[in-house]
């Protein structure tokens, strides 16, 4: 049975909605939600779904082994980032060939980097002009929004958009397709290169 780890530094809808919908799954599961932020939503809300939580500061996740050694030690499969703002390490990247995935509010390779994230993303696509935007969920390597691109979906800017409305518009994609992405891939890549 795959076992997923959640990595979000922020309120965690996204971390909630696949909690919940893995919630009674016959074969995967969410045992440990992690985060770099000790006030984020997302610890409170998934101590109240009953999920396992720990917190790190940038020292612990850099330059030591203890995030690493909790994965290992609840028997982490998959990593999946959800609102999560620090590049991944090196000694994660290789335990985990693969087996990370983010989602990313924008298409990538457009709009994708360090400091796009959240409204500042929304912001530059209304800037530019684009006619669409929509969410990008891929693997995750060592750079920032440059792993395989696994799903994408798009959603039409009118020019009444702002980027606080474009905001609703992409979490409505997130919200519907980011846990259907995730147990596809989980349990594809699951029969290809078993756990």
């Amino acid at each position: 049975m795959p076992r997923l780890a959640i990595f979000a530094s922020g309120n965690g809808t996204n971390a909630q909605r696949i909690i919940e919908y893995f919630s009674g799954h016959p074969t995967i599961t969410v045992k440990l939600v992690l985060s770099n932020k000790p006030d984020a939503g997302v610890v409170d809300r998934a101590k109240n779904l009953g999920v396992e939580t720990m917190v790190f500061n940038r020292l612990s996740f850099y330059e030591t082994g203890m995030v690493p050694e909790k994965l290992t030690s609840c028997r982490i499969d998959f990593i999946i980032l959800a609102g999560f703002l620090w590049l991944i390490p090196k000694n994660i990247l290789t335990a985990y060939p693969g087996r990370i995935i983010n989602i990313h509010p924008a298409l990538l390779p457009k709009y994708g980097g360090k400091g796009m994230f959240g409204n500042s993303v929304h912001e530059a696509v209304i800037a530019a002009g684009d006619p669409e935007s929509g969410i990008t969920i891929h693997h995750v390597d060592e750079n920032y929004d440059e792993g395989r691109i696994i799903f994408q979906a798009k959603c039409t800017i009118t020019e009444k958009d702002t980027p606080e409305s474009l905001a609703v518009k992409v979490h409505q994609l997130e919200y519907r397709h980011f846990p259907e992405v995730i147990e596809q891939t989980v349990t594809r890549d699951s029969k290809i290169n078993p756990i």
